[in-house]
């Protein structure tokens, strides 16, 4: 056992969000719930997805995929396919069923099924994609085009303390937690659900993407500030919460 537990901020988040500390939530007070997802901008481009049924996959044994199952972090420089990046979207966010406006059921948990993030996705490499942020529409299963730049992957390799993979991998998944979707039912305490959701998806796209011989490596070092102003986040609505890289895998992986 390690020595004594010094206070902190991290000890100080554990004990203040408790079941005893909680007060009345909003849901609680009859407040109306936050919408399931971002609206599409208008003024921004969509592009329809393949249906992510149509993706060829390699037929493993489960105890086999979770066995080789790693984090890589050197990639091919061959090129995700459209239909592969709707499998993975599909896998991570993809909504099962919709219950009116107030409830999605998704291929992932999440504490309430309030499903508290937005997939932010920066592409480098993927079939007839332009390089560029990307945000999917899991509802209507499509992406909407938010930014063409040069450089993007430079500037968020540096917001991610250098790391060399978020250039030279084929897509990256930034996780954007809405952290207003889970407080308004589970108030502060929903802050830990929020981290707790993260890992669900996360692995999520770790074994899809052994399933079409690609890597993922997730990223949890990384300048919050700097990321959340790349994406233009107001921190008190919106941050970053995890995120990582794909790619085809080398010979080597």
């Amino acid at each position: 056992m390690g020595g004594d537990v010094k206070p902190g901020i991290g000890r100080d988040f554990i004990e203040k969000t408790k079941h005893k500390y909680l007060e009345i939530s909003d849901q609680q007070k009859g407040f109306v719930q936050p919408p399931l997802t971002w609206p599409h901008q208008k003024i921004n481009p969509v592009i329809s997805l393949p249906h992510p049924g149509e993706t060829p996959l390699n037929l493993v044994d489960i105890r086999n995929l979770i066995t080789q199952r790693a984090s890589v972090r050197e990639y091919a420089e061959k090129a995700l396919s459209l239909a592969e990046l709707s499998y993975l979207l599909w896998v991570t966010q993809g909504i099962k069923l919709i219950y009116g406006h107030q409830v999605t059921l998704r291929t992932v948990p999440s504490a309430g099924a309030r499903h508290a993030f937005e997939t932010v996705l920066l592409i480098n490499r993927v079939g007839e994609l332009d390089a560029g942020i990307y945000r999917y529409l899991p509802i209507e299963h499509q992406l909407e085009v938010i930014s063409i730049q040069p450089d993007l992957a430079g500037r968020f390799a540096a917001a991610c303390f250098g790391q060399a993979m978020i250039m030279h991998c084929a897509v990256a998944f930034l996780w954007v937690a809405v952290p207003y979707r889970m407080t308004w039912r589970y108030g502060e305490r929903g802050y830990r659900y929020l981290h707790l959701d993260a890992g669900h998806v996360c692995q999520n796209l770790y074994l899809a993407s052994e399933t079409i011989d690609a890597g993922t490596c997730a990223v949890g070092a990384f300048d919050d500030d700097a990321l959340n102003n790349l994406l233009g986040l107001n921190e008190e609505e919106a941050f970053v919460i995890y995120l990582a890289t794909v790619g085809k895998k080398t010979d080597a992986s």
